[in-house]
């Protein structure tokens, strides 16, 4: 099946966070890469990317699912939930309705819609577990909103990349230019369209263990920064994100090079 307009919306890792483009004018990700595969065999294809970094469920419902229903898409994909997982003041019940609320009005936008369960942090940070059952919590309401109004889940919980350092970022919570070409290949997949083998197969060799050292260093340099930010923002009243805009807010054609995908 042909797609000619493609809509992306969500948090970071819709927008591509932590895979730069060569040039470092942008972020890449997982949705680019699906984008220009779709474009191959689609001379009028267009692709936009509303997501935007730090945003909740609620807060993408609300910001940016009005503009995609503007762009009229015939795909849309949607990646959230972890912003909520990490808010103070965590409620299954609260972020249940807000998942259901995104889900089902995506569904009225476009008539196929990609959603995504999160994968299972506990294994690759320091203190995961604690975060486990939000996760698990989370993804049983994109599984159940996702089964009742017909959208195509990407299940990414049983991933067992997961497991493996090298498909994440510094921070070991973004994923890495690998981990993006890995989940545009199961979008693909559930799209049923070819692509690139060698994105869903496994890394070489086995991934590093962290050392105490690296765990440490991995504290000071990416969990406290993070921490000190939030704190800031909530004294001011600023919510994650704010400031920020969508990198690419307009259906435009595709004109990725093959150096840079």
């Amino acid at each position: 099946m042909g797609f000619q307009r493609f809509v992306a919306v969500g948090d970071s890792c819709a927008e591509g966070l932590d895979d730069p483009y060569p040039d470092h004018s942008q972020y890449r990700g997982w949705a680019d890469f699906v984008a220009g595969r779709l474009a191959r065999h689609e001379p009028g294809f267009r692709y936009a990317n509303l997501a935007v970094r730090g945003r909740r469920l609620d807060q993408i419902t609300a910001e940016q699912l009005p503009t995609a229903e503007r762009l009229e898409p015939d795909l849309i994909a949607l990646f959230g939930g972890g912003n909520d997982v990490m808010s103070r003041g965590w409620d299954a019940r609260t972020v249940a309705r807000r998942v259901d609320a995104a889900i089902r009005h995506c569904t009225r936008i476009a008539p196929t819609v990609i959603t995504f369960t999160l994968s299972d942090i506990s294994h690759r940070m320091p203190l995961g577990t604690r975060m486990r059952p939000r996760v698990t919590a989370l993804n049983d309401a994109i599984r159940e909103a996702s089964v009742s109004y017909g959208a195509q889940l990407v299940d990414l919980w049983p991933d067992q990349a997961a497991h493996d350092a090298r498909y994440f970022g510094p921070d070991r919570l973004h994923l890495s230019e690998t981990g993006h070409l890995r989940v545009a290949g199961h979008v693909l997949n559930r799209l049923g369209i070819g692509h690139d083998g060698d994105w869903l197969r496994p890394l070489p060799g086995l991934p590093a263990r962290s050392s105490v050292r690296e765990d440490l260093l991995w504290l000071c340099k990416e969990v406290l920064p993070v921490g000190v930010t939030r704190l800031r923002n909530r004294l001011i009243g600023r919510s994650p994100g704010d400031g920020f805009l969508p990198k690419r807010p307009d259906l435009l054609p595709v004109a990725f090079s093959e150096a840079q995908l």
